[in-house]
């Protein structure tokens, strides 16, 4: 190889391929010298490995400390729901059930606006919670396999909000073990960031599960309708 053919990466290949090499050649590697990352002097090689290692730990403290508050934030948020399946468990009267999921989600969650409606519960009849429910709104949450969330849109279902949000969330309540939805539950923020298309929907989930179990209270014993 002549002295002109001499590259940076055949440099880089003959010391990764010769490990040995700065232990036969020790003052070489004892008195050479490169540029500082972020000076403009220059800096012995077991230098700049101590600075690598200290950017690459403060990168993981951050990474550390960006788990511990997001599994800080998870906990409270199960904390939170467990509450509010203990509330309604100790709900005596059934059909107090759709106005306590709302005013305990709003209590909770700290969400200005919350809408629940719900359809073909025989012991919840001529309720506010089953007015304003057209077919289409009936279709959107058959369709609706996962929580939507994110802007507001051109929703039919933010109409029940009555102050148009920044963003929502929008259930469809759907028991476990039954194909069709018995209601649609939206939850609506003034922050533009609460609710994203990006964000995931486990919590969401568990309030479908949970409102959905409670709410079949209000079902005629031995239905099928909804199976």
């Amino acid at each position: 190889m002549t002295t002109s053919s001499l590259t940076a990466d055949n440099i880089a290949l003959f010391l990764q391929d010769n490990p040995g090499f700065f232990q036969e050649h020790a003052e070489l590697f004892a008195n050479l010298r490169v540029p500082h990352p972020n000076e403009t002097r220059a800096i012995s090689l077991g230098e700049r490995q101590i600075l690598a290692l200290r950017a690459r730990s403060k990168d993981l403290e951050w990474k550390l400390s960006g788990l511990v508050h997001n599994a800080s934030g998870n906990e409270k948020i199960s904390q939170t729901l467990t509450q509010w399946c203990c509330r309604m468990l100790g709900e005596e009267d059934a059909a107090q059930i759709p106005a306590h999921i709302v005013r305990s989600l709003s209590d909770l969650f700290d969400l200005p606006t919350i809408a629940l409606r719900v359809w073909n519960l025989s012991k919840l009849e001529d309720s506010e919670f089953n007015q304003d429910v057209t077919d289409s709104i009936r279709s959107y949450a058959r369709d609706l396999l996962r929580p939507y969330c994110g802007p507001l849109g051109d929703q039919e279902v933010a109409a029940w909000l009555g102050t148009p949000p920044a963003t929502l969330a929008i259930i469809a309540l759907r028991p476990r073990g039954h194909t069709e939805p018995i209601g649609l539950l939206v939850l609506g923020s003034d922050d533009a960031e609460r609710f994203t298309s990006d964000m995931g929907t486990a919590f969401l989930d568990t309030i479908n599960e949970l409102a959905s179990a409670s709410l079949l209270r209000l079902q005629a014993p031995n239905s099928q309708q909804y199976a």
